[in-house]
């Protein structure tokens, strides 16, 4: 059920214990051959369809197209919320279903940068209400699911999520091939080591001078259509998980 498409009363007479799916994505550069909305595309197509098989199961928020960004602003058509600014927006949408009785809430998140905040968010909720034991708190990035999508196509070559890279330029051929510029021109941009175990402080032209991260040039629409369903079936699960938690349970 989308949540703005229906009158207050019938929200306020779903259970409250009904999922509520708060999405965030971002609008940012996406190289020389993606639109700067591909990140609140992608996530919309992956949230339609996960209305579409959960229908009147569970409530989904307009999607947050604001996201945090701040590593992107070297590219024009990056639109960013400052740090806290963009923490204290979404603790605001978590807690604003919170206030109307919603004891289940996913931030379900589109956008790598948002991935931190979204986890410190719901961290911060929890420590406030913490004389309650009926709250389900969660944040996912949806395509930290779980899925391992390179295991049934074999010509897929990246194994994780880039930027502008062959999986988000494979779901974009796959919902909106005529915003997608000339990726077969693209080359392999590898995001290499950053110091790894560690976390390195990074802006996207650390890494990449046009953008994109990753293997465009290997997109195609076929490609994309099959990401595009296993990561909304890892999301179908996880809310699976929410609609049947017995409210004590750690574990789910």
């Amino acid at each position: 059920m989308l949540l703005a498409e229906q009158p207050w009363p019938t929200i306020d007479g779903l259970s409250r214990d009904t999922p509520v799916v708060i999405p965030i994505a971002a609008v940012e550069q996406h190289g020389h051959h993606l639109p700067v909305f591909t990140d609140s595309m992608l996530l919309g197509e992956i949230v339609r369809r996960i209305e579409a098989e959960l229908s009147g199961q569970v409530l989904i928020t307009p999607l947050q197209w604001l996201g945090n960004s701040h590593h992107h602003m070297d590219f024009p058509g990056t639109l960013s919320a400052a740090p806290r600014t963009y923490l204290d927006l979404i603790d605001g949408l978590m807690e604003a279903m919170l206030l109307h009785g919603f004891t289940r809430i996913l931030l379900f998140n589109g956008h790598g940068g948002n991935d931190v905040p979204a986890k410190q968010v719901t961290f911060e909720v929890r420590q406030r209400h913490r004389d309650r034991s009926d709250l389900l708190l969660l944040s996912a990035t949806y395509w930290s699911l779980g899925a391992r999508p390179w295991e049934g196509r074999g010509d897929l070559e990246q194994h994780a999520m880039g930027h502008a890279c062959e999986w988000e330029t494979s779901m974009m051929l796959r919902i909106a091939p005529q915003l997608v510029g000339d990726y077969a021109a693209c080359e392999t941009i590898e995001p290499g080591n950053p110091f790894l175990p560690a976390s390195r402080g990074w802006i996207t032209k650390d890494l990449s001078a046009i953008g994109h991260i990753g293997s465009p040039q290997l997109a195609s629409a076929e490609k994309g259509e099959h990401l595009l369903a296993a990561f909304t079936s890892d999301a179908a699960a996880m809310l699976g998980r929410m609609r049947h938690w017995d409210g004590v349970s750690w574990e789910g």
